[in-house]
């Protein structure tokens, strides 16, 4: 069920941006669009998810936390809004250190190199990536004892977030924007031409911690109008998973 959900959503935004675009002239089928929909999207996915599933279950079996049942007495509702919450904490922390870090960044630039940004874009992310990201996401609802449709529901959030947060979409949030996290601030960390939007904006679904921290930027009237990375980036799958591991010899990331 929560996969015909996320479908549909993702041709609600389709639709959405045609009807509603943040930045016009975009096209459906932007460059890089059958490489993030068959390679990124399915084919990593489900690689990647065999690989942190089995991460989980090593965990799960070394560590016996699970057995405990620290959240289970919890109601679902309850559960979900605490690991949404907490996750998005460590992901902000750790998208952070990625945009510091030439080694972490080295993970991240997958994400960043489409010049196109739209509902697809947020599945653009190196294996390495992923792992990371999903990991920590998925392992505090097993190990500390969550129920199983947490992790169903949180991962549709997730998905549709993310489709959300990346869409072409000129919608405006008001004061909400103060709490969560829409395209009219992601589109900004995704900015490449004003100097003024780098390291900032760093949140998923919670905007809240980079009013928190200080990293927002969102200026009134404005909008990001390009995207991308400074240097040229491989167009396909396997060019740019391997990418990463060049030298840092003359290399600007």
């Amino acid at each position: 069920m929560e996969s015909i959900i996320i479908v549909l959503a993702a041709i609600a935004f389709m639709i959405l941006e045609r009807f509603f675009p943040y930045n016009r002239g975009q096209k459906l089928f932007r460059e890089g669009f059958w490489v993030d929909m068959i390679w990124y999207s399915i084919f990593q996915s489900y690689v990647v998810g065999m690989i942190i599933a089995a991460i989980i279950r090593w965990i799960d079996s070394t560590s016996d936390i699970s057995r405990l049942h620290l959240v289970t007495a919890y109601p679902i509702w309850a559960q979900l809004i605490f690991f949404i919450v907490l996750h998005d904490f460590y992901v902000y922390c750790l998208h952070r250190l990625q945009h510091a870090w030439p080694l972490l960044w080295r993970t991240h630039e997958a994400h960043h190199a489409t010049e196109e940004v739209d509902w697809l874009s947020g599945v653009r992310s190196h294996p390495l990536e992923s792992i990371m990201y999903v990991t920590v996401e998925f392992a505090p609802i097993i190990i500390l004892g969550a129920a199983p449709e947490v992790a169903i529901y949180k991962g549709a959030i997730s998905a549709i977030w993310g489709m959300y947060i990346h869409s072409n979409l000129n919608m405006r949030m008001g004061k909400l924007q103060y709490i969560f996290n829409g395209p009219e601030m992601h589109r900004w960390h995704h900015a490449s031409n004003d100097e003024r939007a780098f390291g900032r904006n760093f949140g998923t679904k919670l905007a809240i911690w980079d009013w928190i921290f200080r990293t927002r930027f969102l200026p009134p009237n404005e909008k990001a109008n390009k995207y991308g990375i400074s240097e040229p980036f491989p167009a396909g799958y396997f060019q740019q998973v391997f990418y990463m591991f060049r030298s840092f010899k003359n290399s600007r990331s």
